[in-house]
């Protein structure tokens, strides 16, 4: 049976019986079982200091928790240039990290009916929080390693908390194994190792329930996190693959969340991640993150690969920080591979245990070149190629037979499984072969060793070790090489007579490869490489052996797993900066919710506030974009009789200016606005214009000056331009269009425009960066701009955009009657609408008392300072500027005597 979900776990405390016993001797007493709690090094410093400083802001209850804890002791630090590196976190700001198991190591107590707990320092989680700064609390939240029955979990749930800062999750046995064993291990995880559920029993099937359990799982982590959670002060860190949707749940209950994510596994390629059948609704789950890590490019490029091909987002970056545009919010992602704790493996060295052991060893090896393998069995650490490596190795160079040894230790598997069976079948086949083929009673070329090994004894056989050789065929960060080289430097250290070196085979598929620049890199599917590779390592000169001991050494000690953390929470609290000035809102249902970001000077438009100042003013500009403004993007072409009728209207009254402004060609817009005889149109992006029906089609296009000159604007205009370029901008597009399936091209008057939305999303990007490059060197000598867009090349003339022409007519006006307009209204709905936007910005600031209301369509970021939700708004606010107007009259444009004379 699961716990209930607590509002408020101070209640909790206050409702159990733990009494002065509780908190002086570290014991809970459930059900007249006494449960032992060891405080394990306490709850104290950064790491995980008293729950009072936090806790006190969401509720208070007195004499709960101590003010005073025990101090954790000395943290090793990584590099210090990053701890010096400016922050404004304060000591308000707590870390709240959640992950699937707590950091917490759990015994059954002498009577058999107690728990002992204590902190397991070979935790990640445990161990990341020495890069947080000293003041921050951080509290844990996740799941025991044992199962407590549930009439017990209430009274562990208040201990753990006050003792250890932690909040665990119980799970009933059953969701459990689905969301663990089901989801988790035989769906993604063999996913993200890129290995595709070919049968059934090949990876295994899509599983429904499995996914429903995976989703309540993490939904029964965000109501932990909402039990402690201070919304505006917290961070929330969110661990690995077993809760990639927990973003989303946090997401919708606090819109500004401050949220980062970290996957410490690989990521696959999108080929292999499409496979997924809830692949959308996982990748916007995580974009609901403010912060996504990974531990190499490669992981990386694979996410935002698939959030390219499968979401439609494209990311850039800035000052080398690369970010993911998602509706107004910015996701950072985070390239930083994890290291170790080098404090506790420096510890561990002097012990007496570890130097006790290391001698032993060295005498069990005597005059043997040790290879050193440590892996979990599991059918990606690639033990059986090991083996076979080796095998080979002793058949090509026999001359190292009775001389080497190579010791695997095997990890007890994490999963379960025939996968695994088979894995662990396979190794010990192998090695049993080349034992008896090989060997002798004297002589075992193979030592497998599949049992636990404590970290002392681990450390001794790295010590000792010659060569560790790492051939996974897919890991996410490995972290054997780097506490291989660690080992190495501090075992020269206890022999003042040893040469530091140290040699590392490591396979090219696991997440620590590229940043151990002097290891043998190796395809561990490739036999015959390992095994040249372990020759070559072995009979490397000792002084190639320390020089690239040296450099690994430098690397691992300055990047080791403080100096990760730090940098990953500098990251997040600069992309988080920004939240409390920002307006969120969310939409969406389910895990398709997301949160839409705008700055706090954005609002909509008012129908009545627009209308008092319609009234109110003489000389107005109202600038209409046509698609997604006028009419629905997904209507039929042609204006409707209500929009025909609207424009007569308001283009009959004297004071106004209305001008539809669009992409589309003019003879579309000639056509479907011909019953409007005052309407102005601008077309093609403004190439094009007329002022009313009667009038001719005339050009508007600038050259480039070398200094902006109002009173001179008008007479910068182009005679119209010939279009001869085409015939040199077509064959190339024409060539590219031919070489990638989906693309076309559109043909206007005076643009070509070559469209790649159809196309891969990834072969047609890097065709339209060189169809640009090709482009923009063939027609360098014309007058012409190459320019991109959204899934686009675009080729116009110069000088041509929305931003324009509007800018033009503003300044029309201003010559006209000597001043510019006193109300000017302008509405768009996408990106080229946004140059009109900034033109009417930077023009009209000269005329500060002008109302002017840029406005875009639909709750988006955006230039304009107004916004309306759809068309159907967009139509009833130009009925109220309508029912406004002065009644219709039989015009001219006697107001503006030269308007159609002037060719602007």
């Amino acid at each position: 049976m699961a716990s209930r979900s607590y509002s408020n776990l101070l209640e909790l405390v206050e409702g159990s019986s733990l009494g002065d016993d509780s908190s002086s001797m570290g014991s809970v007493q459930a059900g007249g079982m006494r449960r032992m709690v060891g405080r394990g090094g306490g709850g104290g410093g950064g790491g995980g200091g008293g729950m009072t400083g936090g806790l006190r802001r969401a509720a208070t209850v007195s004499g709960i928790y101590s003010e005073s804890r025990e101090e954790e002791g000395s943290r090793s630090r990584g590099d210090e240039s990053v701890s010096t590196e400016a922050s404004v976190l304060s000591e308000e700001n707590r870390m709240l990290i959640v992950a699937h198991i707590l950091p917490l190591n759990a015994a059954p107590g002498p009577d058999g009916r107690s728990w002992s707990f204590e902190w397991d320092r070979d935790s990640l989680l445990w161990q990341l929080k020495d890069g947080l700064p000293d003041e921050m609390e951080v509290i844990y939240i996740g799941c025991l390693k044992v199962e407590v029955d549930s009439s017990e979990q209430d009274e562990v749930a208040a201990t753990l908390l006050e003792n250890f800062n932690c909040v665990p999750a119980f799970l009933p046995r059953d969701l459990k194994n689905r969301f663990y064993h089901g989801f988790c291990k035989q769906m993604l995880w063999p996913l993200f190792h890129y290995l595709l559920p070919l049968s059934a029993a090949h990876g295994g099937r899509f599983n429904r329930s499995y996914w429903q359990a995976y989703v309540s799982v993490n939904k029964v982590f965000a109501d932990k996190v909402m039990e402690v959670i201070s919304p505006d002060d917290d961070y929330v860190w969110v661990h690995d693959y077993h809760l990639m949707v927990l973003p989303t749940f946090l997401r919708k209950r606090f819109n500004k969340v401050k949220l980062g994510y970290f996957l410490h596994s690989p990521f696959p390629s999108s080929e292999i991640y499409r496979t997924l059948p809830v692949r959308d609704e996982i990748l916007r789950a995580l974009l609901n993150a403010d912060l996504i890590g990974f531990h190499t490019f490669d992981y990386a490029r694979h996410f935002l690969s698939c959030c390219s091909r499968m979401l439609g987002l494209e990311y850039e970056s800035k000052r080398g920080n690369i970010g993911l545009e998602y509706y107004g919010r910015t996701v950072g992602i985070k390239i930083m591979p994890v290291g170790i704790h080098m404090g506790q493996f420096n510890a561990s060295l002097g012990l007496a245990d570890t130097k006790w052991r290391i001698g032993e060893l060295r005498e069990e090896f005597k005059g043997k070149t040790v290879f050193l393998g440590v892996d979990d069995m599991d059918i990606f650490k690639g033990i059986g190629l090991k083996f076979l490596a080796l095998e080979e190795m002793l058949k090509q160079h026999p001359q190292w037979k009775g001389k080497v040894v190579l010791v695997q230790i095997a990890n007890p598997a994490r999963g379960r499984g025939r996968d695994i069976e088979e894995a662990q079948a396979e190794a010990y086949s192998i090695a049993d072969r080349i034992n008896r083929e090989m060997g002798n009673e004297s002589y075992r070329p193979v030592v497998l060793l599949e049992r636990h090994v404590p970290l002392y004894e681990r450390i001794a056989f790295y010590t000792i070790a010659e060569c560790c050789v790492v051939t996974a065929v897919r890991d996410g960060m490995n972290l054997i090489p780097y506490e291989y080289i660690v080992c190495r430097e501090g075992g020269c250290q206890l022999d003042a007579t040893a040469v530091k070196k140290s040699m590392l085979i490591v396979s090219e598929f696991i997440g620590c490869s590229p940043s151990l620049s002097g290891a043998i890199r190796v395809n561990p599917w490739n036999i015959e490489m390992v095994a040249d590779a372990m020759n070559n390592a072995i009979s490397l000169k000792e002084t190639e052996q320390h020089l690239r001991h040296e450099k690994h050494y430098k690397y691992v000690s300055t990047h080791d797993v403080a100096y990760w953390s730090k940098s990953f929470m500098l990251d997040l609290e600069r992309i988080c900066r920004d939240h409390t000035r920002r307006r969120c809102y969310g939409i969406g249902f389910g895990l398709g919710f997301r949160v839409v970001a705008l700055d706090p000077s954005f609002k909509k438009l008012r129908t009545e506030l627009i209308v008092s100042a319609y009234k109110k003013s003489n000389r107005r500009a109202i600038l209409l974009d046509y698609d997604g403004t006028m009419m629905p993007a997904s209507h039929k072409e042609s204006p409707s009789i209500e929009v025909l009728s609207l424009l007569n209207t308001l283009c009959s009254d004297p004071k106004n200016v209305v001008f539809i402004i669009s992409g589309r060609p003019r003879s579309k817009l000639a056509e479907w606005f011909l019953p409007c005889e005052k309407l102005g149109l601008a077309a093609e992006h403004g190439f094009f214009y007329r002022w009313q029906r009667d009038l001719d089609w005339a050009t508007c296009r600038w050259q480039n000056a070398p200094e902006w000159d109002r009173h001179n604007a008008l007479e910068r205009d182009m005679p119209v331009m010939s279009f001869e370029w085409k015939q040199v901008a077509e064959p190339v597009m024409l060539l590219y269009t031919e070489s990638t399936d989906g693309s076309y091209i559109e043909y206007k008057e005076s643009a070509l425009v070559w469209h790649h939305q159809y196309a891969d999303p990834d072969f047609g990007s890097w065709q339209a960066k060189e169809m640009q490059d090709h482009l923009e060197s063939v027609l360098a000598n014309e007058p012409v701009t190459v320019k991109s867009g959204a899934q686009i090349v675009e080729v116009t003339p110069q000088g041509v955009s929305k931003g324009v022409v509007v800018e033009k007519l503003l300044l029309m006006m201003e010559i006209e009657r000597g001043s510019l307009p006193d109300f000017v209204l302008c509405v768009g709905d996408d990106r080229s609408d946004e140059d009109m936007f900034e033109s009417i910005e930077l023009l009209m600031n000269d005329a500060p008392s002008a109302e002017v209301f840029a406005c875009t369509v639909g709750q988006k970021p955006s230039k304009a300072k107004y916004y309306l939700d759809d068309t159907v708004e967009v139509t009833k606010m130009l009925q109220g500027l309508a029912s406004a107007s002065d009644a219709p009259t039989a015009i001219s444009h006697s107001q503006f005597p030269d308007l159609a004379s002037l060719h602007i």
